[in-house]
């Protein structure tokens, strides 16, 4: 699956890494260019275009320019919005380093509190982690009974952790993440999230999670909860056919996935994509979810829902409603997005997106994939 990082934007031209900013008669200042923007670049080489030193990723933010006496102000662009640019002012960075597989950036925005960014990508803010965190850890868990043992592919931060941890019933939650530094970074500035480590049953496994699934036993898993990021660089391997088979593998009958799945406003074509690779390897139920989570591109973001064939998954009608787990709304932290009438609603999938996702036409008899 390929990304669409760089579609639509505009960038400049780059020789060694570097960029000549020339304005008003000022001698020429050669500035790094930003990691997001090397890596948006990159799938658009010949695309080249003036920058000047309040442009990033091909976008423009107002703010002092570097000739006023006043201090610069600086302001961090997702790459990933294709035609368009959703800038955070940043009032300072808090953490910046790169590990063996990505760069990863933490900083204090003026208005979604702390920020954790994973090449040049905001995985999550303070303000809107929740919409995320509760809704693809809810969603599979609130729909099966009594879930026991659930797995965690990526999910670093340990926000997943943290809402699996609401769910009486699990006795194992497994962790693999493949970058230990997301961890360790996630625990000193999201302790919010990271809070999900400490509970006793979470077994953290460092590394590969195609690797880790590989050996992992068939059927030993109720849920399985793929929290990645965008599928380049490590995670790619995560969005392909062998990955979502071997997921269905170590699937009990009647288990469930839940699977980050783009926003339904950009990616039409890579959510039939994923959906006809499930179609395959889940015969029991196919669907996509989606909630509003305002720092993400477009300000949406898709989940896949599959049940491997065996016992019936209602997803649209959770059996397992979190206001009737004891405890459950209000550990640790208060529930603050999801509850069952949103668990229900977030299936509604507008008539262009039914139009798009031909795979979401099937009749539901013929191809194990239902309309809300």
């Amino acid at each position: 699956m390929e990304s669409d990082t760089g579609r639509g934007l505009e960038f400049q031209t780059i020789m060694d890494g570097k960029v000549t900013d020339i304005s008003n008669g000022v001698d020429s200042v050669e500035k790094l260019i930003p990691p997001c923007c090397l890596k948006a670049r990159a799938a658009v080489p010949e695309s080249d275009a003036k920058c000047h030193s309040t442009v990033v990723s091909g976008w423009f933010s107002s703010g002092r320019t570097l000739f006023d006496n006043a201090e610069k102000q600086l302001y961090y662009n997702n790459p990933m919005w294709p035609g368009e640019a959703h800038s955070m002012k940043v009032e300072k960075i808090l953490f910046q380093d790169r590990s063996p597989y990505q760069e990863v950036l933490v900083f204090e925005s003026s208005s979604y509190g702390k920020v954790l960014v994973l090449d040049g990508i905001v995985q999550l803010t303070e303000k809107d982690e929740c919409a995320y965190q509760e809704m693809i850890v809810h969603l599979p868990l609130c729909s099966i009974e009594s879930p026991k043992n659930v797995l965690v592919v990526g999910g670093g931060d340990g926000g997943v952790l943290r809402e699996i941890s609401r769910h009486t019933s699990v006795e194992c939650i497994d962790i693999c993440e493949i970058d230990k530094m997301v961890i360790d970074v996630s625990k000193k500035y999201f302790p919010e999230l990271s809070v999900g480590f400490e509970d006793p049953r979470v077994k953290l496994h460092i590394g590969d999670a195609a690797e880790f699934m590989r050996n992992s036993p068939e059927g030993k898993y109720d849920a399985i909860i793929v929290d990645s990021s965008d599928p380049v660089g490590p995670a790619q391997e995560l969005v392909e056919r062998p990955f979502f088979e071997t997921m269905a593998r170590t699937l009990r009958p009647g288990g469930v996935l839940c699977n980050m799945a783009e926003s339904m406003w950009l990616h039409t074509h890579l959510i039939e994509e994923m959906v006809s690779v499930c179609r395959e390897s889940f015969v029991g139920d196919v669907r996509y979810a989606w909630t509003s989570v305002p720092t993400y591109p477009s300000g949406a973001i898709g989940f896949l829902l599959c049940a491997k064939e065996g016992p019936r998954v209602d997803f649209l009608n959770p059996i397992n409603p979190i206001e009737k787990i004891e405890g459950a709304v209000n550990h640790q932290r208060e529930l603050k997005y999801y509850n069952s009438e949103v668990h229900t609603a977030s299936f509604a999938l507008p008539t262009f997106v039914k139009r798009e996702v031909r795979s979401l036409q099937d009749s539901p008899s013929t191809k194990g994939v239902q309309l809300s």
